[in-house]
């Protein structure tokens, strides 16, 4: 424990924590001010070490494990809060220090995403049941951050906000060809489909979604017009109208960036418009977190904007707007995590118990580094021609104010 100890002195500079080793003893770790104060209880001696090499991975494992518990009222969102409002201290310790370097030396391989890893990394997520999502995602199951006019939107009314703020964006029209980068279960497909007479391919990795979107649009019967292909997105063929991609950015990996671009611009339209809704970090470039890489997303990573547009300026593609959704997403896990502790039975039943941790701690993580760390999400609205997109932003509040008037005039 005294090795455990000299990080936590260090690490701990607002608030308190207080520690059980697994010998019963009480450690207290304060800095200033002293509240809030969290309370947790490591039942093995092995997590010592553990988590003074790596606490961003070990204490996630060690909570899925039931090795750490929390005590006295205390609860994983207050202990990942504190953590969370100390993580400059973690960085400061030079051995952490030291981790973050050899990860950021590490992440072209961690990151290597070629057309087979890639489908395998995607299932590793995605092919979860739909019936474990549905149990805390909107009835669109949108899985992306939601778009909140005001904090206290429903997760639907957000989730339908955002629709609207991409199409309008899109500029979409009758008779256009679309296609989607990554569908997830189908929403924004099957949400253009039913606003414009357009024809959609969306393409995905993940077979279960790929199954649940093409029920779905059997369901409305759209299917003649919204096509769902189970296939990396490098393997489409074709030019289109739109072109668009939301949350699939994170999945790319760094070395492939100009190769996303590229793609891009083959797909799109000489006159064609595309879109790009990504996590993003407001940093500079960095790693995944380990426990998000090894549980939750494998290959994943949210890049720098300085990461981003380079790639897109070398490959000769217009970023026509850029836009910086900063709370957004918080909104959107904190909606999430209420549904999903609601349901932890349920969950539970479809799954088990260490799962269910497992998903806890992945929620309130991505949910504090919204609010606390550098995490956002960024639009970004791409042309192969300057003059392709209009020279004023104001025809996106137009198209998204008439989008708002129509609906509550039906």
């Amino acid at each position: 424990m005294k090795l455990l100890s000299t990080l936590l002195r260090r690490f701990i500079q607002c608030g308190t924590l207080r520690v059980y080793d697994a010998d019963g003893r009480l450690h207290t770790f304060s800095g200033t001010p002293a509240e809030p104060v969290v309370t947790i209880r490591l039942h093995h001696k092995s997590l010592y070490t553990k988590l003074f090499f790596n606490p961003e991975l070990y204490v996630g494992e060690a909570y899925m494990d039931g090795e750490l518990t929390f005590e006295e009222g205390s609860t994983c969102f207050d202990f990942l809060n504190l953590f969370s409002n100390n993580r400059t201290g973690l960085a400061a310790h030079p051995l952490q220090s030291l981790l973050r370097r050899a990860w950021r030396s590490l992440r072209r391989f961690q990151q290597h995403n070629p057309v087979g890893k890639a489908l395998k990394n995607a299932s590793h997520h995605y092919d979860l049941s739909d019936e474990f999502y549905r149990l805390f995602l909107d009835e669109d199951l949108q899985y992306t951050c939601a778009y909140y006019s005001t904090p206290d939107d429903t997760l639907e009314e957000a989730q339908l906000n955002k629709k609207r703020h991409i199409c309008a964006k899109l500029k979409i029209e009758d008779g256009m060809k679309i296609a989607e980068l990554g569908c997830g279960w189908g929403g924004l497909a099957l949400y253009l489909a039913q606003i414009a007479d357009v024809e959609v391919t969306a393409v995905n990795l993940s077979i279960e979604q790929i199954r649940v979107a093409r029920e779905r649009a059997r369901q409305l019967g759209v299917e003649d017009r919204v096509h769902f292909e189970h296939m990396d997105y490098r393997q489409l063929t074709g030019t289109y109208d739109r072109v668009v991609s939301v949350g699939m950015l994170e999945h790319v990996g760094v070395k492939h960036y100009d190769e996303f671009f590229l793609k891009f611009r083959s797909l799109l339209k000489e006159d064609g418009i595309g879109f790009v809704h990504s996590i993003g970090r407001n940093a500079p470039p960095g790693s995944a977190s380990p426990f998000i890489r090894k549980y939750i997303f494998p290959g994943g990573y949210a890049p720098s904007l300085s990461e981003i547009f380079a790639p897109a300026e070398r490959q000769r593609v217009w970023i026509a707007d850029c836009e910086v959704l900063r709370l957004h997403y918080y909104y959107t896990l904190r909606d999430w995590r209420a549904r999903f502790m609601a349901n932890w039975d349920k969950a539970a039943a479809i799954y088990d118990e260490r799962m269910c941790r497992m998903w806890e701690f992945y929620l309130i993580s991505a949910q504090l580094a919204f609010l606390t760390g550098s995490e956002m999400v960024f639009h970004l609205v791409l042309a192969n021609k300057r003059d392709a997109v209009p020279i004023v932003r104001d025809y996106m509040f137009d198209d998204e104010r008439a989008a708002r008037e129509q609906s509550f005039s039906a």
